[in-house]
């Protein structure tokens, strides 16, 4: 299969569409980028790279972060992690608070986010330096020993975030938080915050497409059990209420952030990620999800 010529194809078919999506200006800093950049990455499962556009340039990697810190959380607690979030597709807004109290506390899944602060409130229990071990655990799966918090977009996002502390209050109140909510925003706000071009996040979901291992790896960060049931999660949950969407018409386990970023991994063969900062109404970017959708119409390659 000539990635490259696939890559290009689609490339050049959608990068005139940037009319089309808005920025998630409700983050002030994200409400400064450019909306007409556009990049794919795609690697292969033996390190062979495939890129076009605006592939290696940095962007807000926002809620794709969430699957690293559940993958970072189900390496220290398991399957526990289980008893206080929940696996189900939310069919609801990812910051939908409506939800989370008709169910007492316990988020749909680990990826709206609701399940998200759960996990950074794991986190802030199990680490020392929470903030230092987090970003030090995706430097070594992005291959970036550089790699950092953006402080201006977790301020940015503090300075907004109503809702997210609304949430992580709501859950608090049924005690499915531990620690301090202000750190455990400030946690989540940073998370969220750390900055990736396609090719990183690509070599950062790599392992999530070779069980656990990878070639850039010194050993591998999950067993193939843990990495199937988080793949099975980005597959059902992955694009907030548009998870069926993607499903449908991509077929690939993935996860969207509101920074345009999308990820997306074929089990033993490749990560690929797309970036193009312009989101739909759901809050996925809208080249990302119309690249995908066509590479793996164009490739055939798809779970199914």
């Amino acid at each position: 299969m000539d990635f490259s010529l696939v890559l290009n194809e689609i490339h050049d078919k959608l990068k005139n569409r940037n009319s089309e999506g808005k920025l998630a200006a409700y983050i002030p800093e994200l409400a400064k980028v450019d909306p007409c950049k556009f990049g794919i990455h795609l690697l292969s499962t033996d390190g062979k790279e495939y890129c076009v556009g605006d592939y290696n340039e940095k962007f807000s990697i926002q809620s794709v972060s969430k699957v690293l810190s559940l993958s970072l959380v189900m390496s220290i607690i398991g399957e526990k992690v289980w008893d206080r979030i929940g696996v189900e597709p939310s069919g609801n807004p990812f910051n939908s608070i409506v939800q989370l109290e008709y169910e007492k506390g316990k988020p749909r899944n680990p990826f709206i986010n609701a399940g998200a602060l759960v996990l950074a409130d794991i986190l802030v229990t199990h680490l020392k330096d929470p903030k230092k071990e987090f970003l030090n655990y995706l430097r070594i799966l992005s291959g970036n020993k550089n790699l950092q918090y953006n402080e201006k977009v977790a301020k940015s996002e503090k300075s907004v975030g109503y809702k997210n502390a609304s949430l992580a209050n709501m859950i608090k109140s049924y005690g499915n938080i531990e620690n301090d909510v202000d750190v455990v925003l400030d946690f989540y706000f940073h998370q969220c915050s750390i900055e990736m071009t396609c090719a990183e996040m690509s070599k950062a979901f790599l392992p999530f497409a070779t069980h656990g291992e990878a070639y850039h790896l010194p050993e591998p960060i999950l067993t193939k059990s843990r990495v199937k049931r988080i793949n099975a999660v980005m597959l059902s949950c992955g694009f907030y209420d548009e998870s069926g969407e993607f499903a449908y018409k991509v077929g690939l386990p993935g996860k969207s952030g509101v920074g345009g970023g999308i990820v997306a991994v074929q089990p033993d063969q490749f990560s690929i990620t797309v970036w193009s900062p312009k989101l739909n109404e759901k809050g996925n970017s809208v080249l990302g999800m119309k690249a995908l959708e066509l590479f793996t119409t164009k490739t055939g390659i798809s779970i199914f």
